[in-house]
């Protein structure tokens, strides 16, 4: 992609060529270096189509993939809401020495069923996540070396405005998995406080001994990784821009 972008800043050098060169005079949606000759209508037409076609599927592609994050997590947020109910539900204040057992198998058997779901998740996006983030932190190190360079050179502003945009979208989808990993963590861990906040402690010792092992199994936090190194949270978002702008300033040393 980025090399793409490179590809858009070339121009023709020798005006006198300009019917026989390669290089499209009329505009594309993404400006390229192409080893036939653009120019003509069929073929113009044809690299427009293509190149269109080209942008939907990635697009489309990349959409889905993160409204598909977005859901899983929603889903599963949705069935940890319920489960913390059915939790405090469990030893009613109106009668604290009678405890329905059968329902604390079904919300252990919940319990369990979620931490299953979370993992399909984790096993889904976690090699997705680690190629994603790392192209995305290679991309913003330099679009942001692009911005800085084009401080002070004719249509700047131009520029600027166009890399800024694709810098402001790169970093919102690095966001939404961050902000996704660090949302199921938060949404696990209210499993033991509602566990915690229950009436356990005034039951029977079996039922509370099957409680606290909801709690020690709540501690666990449920979590996407990055490849199964590192967790997704808003700390690893903010360690990636300072790991981008580290690589923006090597590359500005070096230009």
């Amino acid at each position: 992609m980025y090399q793409l972008k490179i590809y858009s800043n070339i121009f023709i050098k020798n005006m006198d060529d300009v019917i026989t060169s390669n290089v499209s005079t009329r505009s594309l949606i993404i400006d390229m270096d192409l080893p036939f000759d653009v120019n003509r209508r069929f073929v113009y037409e044809s690299v427009i189509i293509v190149q269109f076609l080209h942008m939907l599927i990635c697009a489309n592609g990349m959409g889905l993939i993160n409204a598909l994050l977005i859901n899983l997590v929603l889903h599963i947020s949705g069935q940890i809401d319920i489960l913390r109910k059915s939790v405090l539900q469990l030893f009613p204040k109106e009668n604290k020495c009678s405890t329905n057992r059968s329902m604390v198998k079904k919300v252990i058997k919940k319990h369990q069923n979620i931490i299953t779901f979370s993992e399909h998740i984790e096993d889904l996006y976690s090699y997705i996540s680690m190629v994603l983030l790392i192209s995305d932190t290679l991309l913003i190190c330099c679009l942001g070396f692009t911005m800085v360079t084009s401080i002070g050179r004719p249509n700047a502003s131009e520029g600027i405005i166009r890399n800024f945009l694709f810098y402001l979208a790169v970093n919102i989808e690095v966001f939404i998995f961050c902000f996704a990993g660090e949302y199921l963590s938060a949404k696990s861990k209210s499993i033991g406080d509602a566990a915690y906040d229950s009436l356990w402690y005034e039951s029977d010792s079996r039922d509370s001994r099957n409680i606290l092992l909801l709690i020690l199994r709540s501690q666990n936090q449920l979590t996407i990784t990055i490849g199964k190194i590192m967790n997704l949270s808003l700390e690893q978002f903010t360690n990636i821009i300072k790991t981008s702008a580290s690589y923006l300033s090597i590359l500005l040393a070096m230009y």
